[in-house]
């Protein structure tokens, strides 16, 4: 199904093959470019396929197919009820387009929201993962006594995060302020990541994601992280680890993240949240790495 068209000062950051498939009750947007070996790169909250186009373009030269799917709710993929935005239901659907694309023997890098649901998802596609790599991502449930950040506190407050979410538009005025250098995203940069997001109903997935993390050990996203700690822990494949120790809302996560894949290279920069913005030739360095010892194995 054909992509909807993009105005020029945001199609001409994006060089990339686009399609929409058909899952079902939703359509997600995909962006790909190259061939050989699939990288399946997903975002997370409140991000698009965007954030991952100056990695795809690290890997312009490389023999991979990358493959950059909107998550349901965000980008240029369909909405949903605020309801439906859990974490088993993305994974779901995100399973659901990995089906339809017939994506075998591949790559997968998550950030974010993106690291939980697309290794959710793999836990019931384990024998067509070959490499994982992870970045500024929680795939495992918080520590007995954890205390959340203070975006997701706020999140939690009823009305006052409708109007400061759905109403201002935070984060998305301000992802610069969780990076390790605010310049990074400003301009038609920081004016795409807002782009889809325009409306009230739009940013819905925003601010029920913010929600789906977890504020105690009994929340609906529990089960469902212990699933993706269990999955990680077991891989045995390739993998590496890439991190924004300046990021304010997963920086801290950097070591627990990598006592579960103990055999991954981890490459640590002074990059934020958003990492794919500040160190994308790092990124790129870390996935074909993987990649290629996936070839020999």
């Amino acid at each position: 199904m054909r992509a909807p068209d993009l105005p020029n000062w945001l199609a001409e950051q994006l060089p990339f093959e686009r399609y929409v498939v058909d899952i079902g009750d939703h359509r997600l947007h995909v962006m790909e470019s190259g061939e050989g070996r699939a990288v399946v790169l997903l975002h997370g909250n409140p991000t698009w396929g965007f954030l991952y186009r100056k990695v795809a373009l690290q890997l312009a030269d490389q023999p991979v197919r990358v493959v950059m799917p909107d998550l349901v709710g965000f980008g240029f993929s369909s909405r949903a009820h605020f309801a439906q935005h859990t974490l088993v239901n993305h994974a779901t659907w995100f399973g659901m387009l990995l089906d339809e694309l017939e994506l075998d023997d591949m790559v997968f890098m998550g950030q974010d929201w993106g690291g939980a649901i697309g290794t959710l998802a793999l836990s019931d596609r384990a024998d067509r993962l070959a490499g994982l790599v992870l970045a500024n991502t929680a795939v495992t449930p918080p520590r007995e006594g954890f205390r959340p950040t203070l975006v997701h506190r706020l999140a939690g407050l009823p009305v006052v995060s409708n109007l400061l979410v759905q109403g201002v538009g935070f984060p998305q005025l301000d992802l610069n302020l969780f990076q390790g250098d605010r310049r990074s995203i400003r301009g038609n940069v920081a004016r795409a990541y807002r782009h889809p997001l325009r409306s009230w109903q739009d940013r819905a997935a925003v601010l029920a994601m913010a929600r789906a993390v977890p504020d105690s050990l009994e929340h609906p996203s529990v089960p469902g992280l212990r699933a993706c700690a269990e999955f990680v822990s077991g891989f045995t494949g390739p993998a590496a680890i890439v991190w924004g120790n300046r990021d304010p809302i997963l920086g801290k996560l950097k070591h627990r993240t990598a006592r579960m894949l103990p055999r991954a290279a981890v490459t640590s920069t002074s990059a934020g949240h958003f990492l794919q913005e500040q160190v994308p030739a790092e990124i790129a360095g870390a996935i074909m790495q993987v990649v290629r010892s996936a070839d020999v194995r």
